[in-house]
């Protein structure tokens, strides 16, 4: 047995331990193995429950009159490098556009987790638009699965692409865009041959990691869109790509190494999941789950909070570079320098990225954007851990319609808040099996908790330098609510409310854990849910109320769901809510990750209406094959086309016994001809009319 592979089986502490179809080389190489360890956040914020027994009226606890209800108001886009039309009130722009989605299906049936295929509407089929391995460049190799080598794999499209986005070039008439995709994580154990060098093998991990900006074309808005190989706009960021430290932590003291003593040039960029696009057209990516990929002491508080510790790492990286055992002299802070927002400008192959040290360091999934009515930009963001939270960034600086070198410093000042959720029902309501409470709903008010404001550190005994770095031990400090893993968090540009995928939580309610609360209402919760929130006035407000659109689940299997008071007979069962979306005429597209191992089926995307007789309608768009995740969906409802990242697909086989064949079967499901990659391929598909 080759090293490589005996590293990976002696480092799956999930094994045997997981449920359903989910994959302990998953939670190994993508998480770390978060869920058979101690939850990283032991601190006492138990407020929720304490303020909810109170009962308070639902008018009190909302303080909205009717007028009040409706008074939300914004400015630019999230998704697009152009502004959106603005809209003064939620009324009218919850009224335009709905039920004209030119974007019409039949829900298709849920499929089941053992099956390896890419599944569609009737009258709709899907092709790649790019692969794992795709060449980028005139000078890359063409994709050898038996052949691959470091040096090809810098310069070909990396491994498991998550958020993906895909922005129209101006001025090409709708034949030319760029696509986006970050890599997330790689899984040498199905990648290639167990024979293939541990060495080499780790340093072609390394190349997979990181982003990718290609050019798309296609001859017009009904053809699909092909990538073009060497491309001017084309580029590979890598392991050793140079990026800038912005913002109040730059030049810190708590993030300079022997390599960078200036604190402010950070190589590379980790576990890049979710992400966002700017209202001035960059990318903004979230470094996720990078504790996975450093050695540390593992003995201070900050270490314990991250989640980073002393025992070898799953790649082995710490053994060819040694800025990944942070007990290296001069390597002390090499971790300090990962868990930020990134900030790309895809039409510059010459810039350099940056990270964005004001909008705090914690395991982001990824930020979205909207420009409030004030003017100041306004990032939202979820923690993705059992028990952690969700964050809210407001620019010092407003945006400045056209002044696109403006608006990309509007990220590097401003202020850093957290959620804290109040439900209007009693505490004996909530109990922990999803029963609604006596008032129909799951509801409530919040409020958001400042940790720098106006330059200054609001969180007594911490600087600003040390709050930004350390922002989930600051976090702690005032005590907001403990989440079930909020994840993607999007503004919808049709209402100004604000969308988050709590995806799930299965530790909520066990013995010392916390139990149920009611913007977390389920104890065990497998499935996940979707909160609503609606600001007070503008996204600058400090105060919110919020409700839950969905408690997922399949009702068929589960009495504890709730989809808005839509009828559960008729709708998709959907579970484990990731990734978030928004078309053009405001409804929600959900992405899954982690449905086989919750209701045995394939996870997919789902289209939600949110407004009318049908709100809270959930519909099944399309379903990935074995073992896959569904990532970074992108709906271009007027083309009537849909873009997701189809990742890890197949990630519970091996080398000699592949699980998927995903995406070069055909037809789907067939085995490889001659010729054909043994491996799966992550890739963004593109789903379009017949």
């Amino acid at each position: 047995m080759s090293e490589n592979r005996t590293r990976f089986l002696e480092l799956l502490p999930m094994a045997g331990h997981t449920r359903g179809k989910r994959s302990p080389i998953t939670c190994a190489l993508k998480c770390d193995n978060a869920c058979s360890g101690e939850v990283c956040n032991t601190s006492r914020n138990d407020y929720f429950r304490d303020i909810a027994s109170s009962a308070m009226s639902r008018r009190s606890a909302l303080g909205l009159g009717a007028a009040g209800a409706l008074a939300v108001a914004f400015g630019s886009a999230v998704n697009g490098a152009a502004p959106a039309e603005a809209s003064s009130t939620l009324a009218p722009a919850a009224k335009a556009g709905y039920d004209k989605s030119h974007l019409r299906f039949s829900a298709i049936k849920p499929v089941d987790a053992a099956v390896d295929e890419f599944t569609v509407p009737r009258g709709f089929t899907w092709q790649p638009v790019i692969r794992w391995g795709d060449p980028l460049f005139k000078d890359a190799p063409a994709f050898d699965v038996n052949a691959q080598t470091a040096s090809a794999q810098a310069r070909q499209f990396g491994y498991n692409n998550d958020y993906s986005d895909i922005i129209t070039v101006p001025g090409s008439k709708g034949r030319r865009a760029l696509l986006f995709a970050n890599h997330e994580y790689t899984n040498e154990n199905i990648m290639f041959s167990p024979e293939t060098p541990a060495a080499e093998a780790r340093a072609i991990g390394r190349a997979a990691h990181g982003l990718s900006v290609v050019e798309l074309e296609r001859r017009n808005s009904a053809k699909p869109w092909n990538y073009i190989q060497g491309a001017r706009r084309n580029r590979r960021y890598l392991i050793d790509t140079k990026y800038e430290l912005t913002g109040p932590a730059a030049g810190s003291p708590l993030v300079k190494t022997s390599r960078d003593p200036e604190g402010r040039w950070i190589e590379g960029t980790l576990g890049n999941c979710s992400g966002g696009t700017t209202p001035w057209g960059t990318i903004l990516s979230g470094e996720e789950n990078f504790n996975g990929y450093f050695v540390t002491p593992g003995a201070s508080p900050a270490e314990k909070r991250y989640g980073l510790g002393s025992k070898p790492t799953a790649r082995g990286w710490e053994q060819d570079d040694p800025r990944f055992d942070t007990r290296n002299p001069g390597f002390e802070n090499e971790a300090n320098r990962f868990g930020w927002i990134v900030e790309v400008d895809p039409f510059d192959p010459t810039s350099t990225p940056r990270k964005h040290s004001a909008m705090g360091r914690f395991k982001h999934e990824g930020a979205n954007v909207i420009v409030a009515r004030s003017g100041h930009v306004v990032a939202y963001m979820g923690d993705d851990e059992r028990f952690d939270y969700l964050y809210k960034f407001v620019s010092k600086g407003k945006y400045r319609e056209g002044d696109r070198r403006h608006n990309m410093t509007l990220l590097t000042e401003g202020d850093l808040y957290v959620a804290r959720f109040t439900g209007d029902s009693p505490a004996a309501e909530i109990d922990g099996t999803g029963k609604l409470p006596a008032d129909g709903a799951f509801d409530g008010s919040g409020e958001w908790l400042p940790l720098v404001v106006d330059g200054r550190s609001a969180v007594p005994g911490m600087s600003v330098e040390e709050v930004l770095v350390h922002t989930r031990l600051a976090a702690d400090k005032v005590g907001p609510t403990k989440m079930d893993r909020c994840e993607d968090v999007q503004p919808s540009l049709r209402t100004g409310k604000i969308y988050v995928a709590c995806t799930n939580n299965s530790d909520r309610g066990k013995p010392g854990k916390e139990g149920p609360t009611e913007v977390n209402p389920r104890s065990l919760n497998r499935d996940g849910h979707i909160v609503e929130i609606t600001e007070r006035g503008d996204q600058t407000s400090t105060r919110f109320a919020w409700n839950l659109l969905l408690v997922c689940g399949d009702p068929a299997k589960n009495g504890s769901t709730y989809f808005s008071g839509f009828p559960k007979d008729k709708v998709s069962p959907i579970s484990c809510p990731d990734n978030v979306a928004f078309d053009s005429v405001g409804d929600l597209w959900i992405s899954t990750d982690g449905a086989p191992s919750t209701i045995g089926y394939n996870d997919g995307l789902f289209k939600v209406t949110l407004e009318g007789p049908e709100r809270g309608k959930v519909e099944q768009f399309l379903s990935v094959p074995r073992d896959a995740e569904t990532c970074g969906p992108v709906i271009h409802d007027r083309d009537r086309t849909v873009f997701v990242s189809v990742q890890h697909p197949g990630e519970e086989g091996s080398w000699e016994e592949p699980h998927s064949y995903f995406p070069d079967y055909v037809p789907a499901g067939a085995k490889p001809k001659r010729g054909q990659a043994r491996a799966p391929r992550p890739a963004v598909v593109q789903v379009l009319p017949r």
